[in-house]
């Protein structure tokens, strides 16, 4: 049997997981690895760490199912979007601390460019905001403040990359500097209609061509990996970006077909098909994949900057609880939120607000409150973010969403899934296999190398878990919305 280990790369931990002909998960390992906030806004990482860490998950993987390496079909790749590494071509040491997709820091830079008027020109090749949560603006920060950076980058000395790059050039051992479609499509350095990079986009940015990788299809060929790692040598067949993979392993294949991931943040992507359309509710566009020479498929998506991370924070933070499933127990042991709501926009909001300057807000505490009541505000808060990105994506779309295919970490929280459903008045679907990024990245590379003969065997792979059906009233439903609203805008308020 042949078998594709799937790389998940993502921003609180490097994952690895190896499924089989039947989408089936063999083995999967995982390792946390550090969070650095050097600032209020900033957030960083070690990129050496993040390949340290995917490389170990990757071997224990193997050596957990007892799989040779000669069984391995493909790797594929799936990576945190946006995050920016810049390293040394010769040495493979990267410059300075990779910048993550959370980081503010690159704020005021915005601002500045859509002064100028540039936001329009911009959205309509890239399909995304002028906002520091994408990479061309945490690229030239880079360049601007690490000695001797810029003039290195325009001799073609050193190399960016999102993760999935820098993860290609390690695993090829320096042989392959490459991204996908998928990743481009974040940087607001890639036209999304020609998928190329783009002279005036680089001008703008004022990021140098020879600093850039190779675009690439996101089921293809990204070269083999260094014989030195397995002890072989292993095609690399598919790589595309955490949302848009998740989007594939949800077989979300036909315009129209919605996900969300619960993970660090909540990323909510709909199929629009082959035509790159623009939002007129905030939201971006997005290149989700391309199959070998085939057209690309675009998507719509809002990003919401913290879901799974308020959880996080109630449990390393204030110490509510010692592990993230118990929140579930804890917010289910009250009816409802006593009132009490919880903004988490602990880096800004993301869409439909768009808010850099918004900050994280509680409000409606009584002497009443309890953990429990914070503790159901901080799940309620993730439901009500993606149940705004959904409103959007209906009224952009002009038909109403019939479903919506869940996935990511906390997606396994019974009460927070119902609460999405009662909200958003859709069914809210579970998959079997909630592993849905890993899956995409495999199914991409499956498809490359023939694993998969085609998106109608990998459809017929994807099977349901559970249903949730909303329950709620409409008018309950308008009510919370409106105490939601009024939340918000006071949190984006928070410094006036």
């Amino acid at each position: 049997m042949k078998y594709i280990l799937s790389l998940d790369q993502g921003t609180t931990s490097s994952r690895a997981l190896l499924f089989n002909h039947r989408a089936q998960v063999v083995a999967l390992e995982q390792m946390e690895f550090r969070q650095f906030y050097p600032s209020p806004g900033r957030v960083e990482h070690d990129a050496e760490e993040i390949w340290r860490t995917q490389l170990a998950v990757a071997r224990a993987c193997l050596r957990k199912a007892g799989v040779r390496p000669e069984e391995l079909a493909a790797v594929g790749v799936t990576n945190q979007r946006e995050t920016t590494v810049i390293w040394d071509r010769k040495t493979g040491r990267p410059i300075a601390p990779a910048i993550v997709w959370q980081d503010r820091r690159t704020s005021e830079q915005c601002e500045a460019l859509v002064t100028r008027g540039l936001e329009e020109v911009v959205q309509g090749k890239t399909g995304l905001r002028i906002d520091s949560y994408f990479s061309a603006t945490k690229i030239a920060w880079l360049l601007d403040r690490v000695p001797g950076a810029r003039e290195r980058a325009e001799k073609g000395e050193l190399a960016f990359g999102t993760v999935d790059t820098w993860l290609i050039w390690n695993l090829t051992g320096g042989k392959v500097h490459a991204t996908d479609v998928s990743n481009a499509s974040r940087t607001l350095l890639c036209d999304i209609h020609t998928c190329r990079w783009d002279d005036e986009l680089l001008q703008i940015f004022n990021v140098p061509a020879a600093i850039l990788p190779e675009i690439r299809p996101s089921s293809g060929d990204f070269g083999v990996t260094a014989e030195y790692l397995f002890g072989r040598t292993v095609p690399i067949a598919g790589v595309a970006g955490d949302q848009q993979a998740a989007t594939f392993g949800q077989a979300c294949f036909d315009p129209g077909c919605a996900k969300n991931t619960y993970g660090t943040g909540g990323f909510l992507l709909m199929n629009i098909g082959e035509e790159a359309k623009l939002s007129n509710h905030r939201l971006i566009t997005t290149v989700g994949w391309s199959i070998g020479e085939n057209r690309p498929v675009y998507a719509s998506e809002g990003s919401v900057f913290i879901a799974g991370a308020v959880v996080q924070w109630l449990r390393d933070g204030l110490q509510f609880f010692k592990s993230a499933e118990e929140i579930e127990d804890l917010a289910g042991s009250v009816p409802d939120n006593g009132g009490v709501y919880l903004v988490p926009a602990f880096v800004g909001l993301g869409a439909p607000h768009w808010d850099a300057d918004a900050r994280g807000l509680m409000i409606g505490l009584t002497r009443g409150t309890t953990r429990a009541h914070i503790a159901r505000a901080a799940l309620e808060g993730i439901a009500f973010q993606c149940a705004e990105v959904l409103d959007a994506m209906g009224r952009d779309a002009r038909m109403p969403l019939k479903e919506l295919r869940v996935d990511g970490g906390a997606s396994r929280n019974n009460l927070l899934m119902q609460f999405q459903a009662d909200l958003s008045g859709v069914p809210v679907i579970r998959p079997a296999i909630t592993e849905t990024t890993a899956l995409g990245a495999a199914f991409l590379a499956g498809l490359a190398v023939g694993l998969w003969a085609d998106q109608e065997e990998i459809s017929s792979l994807w099977r349901v878990d559970r249903v949730f059906e909303p329950a709620m009233s409409d008018d309950e439903r308008d009510s919370l919305m409106n105490q939601w609203e009024r939340a918000v805008g006071r949190a984006r308020k928070w410094n006036t």
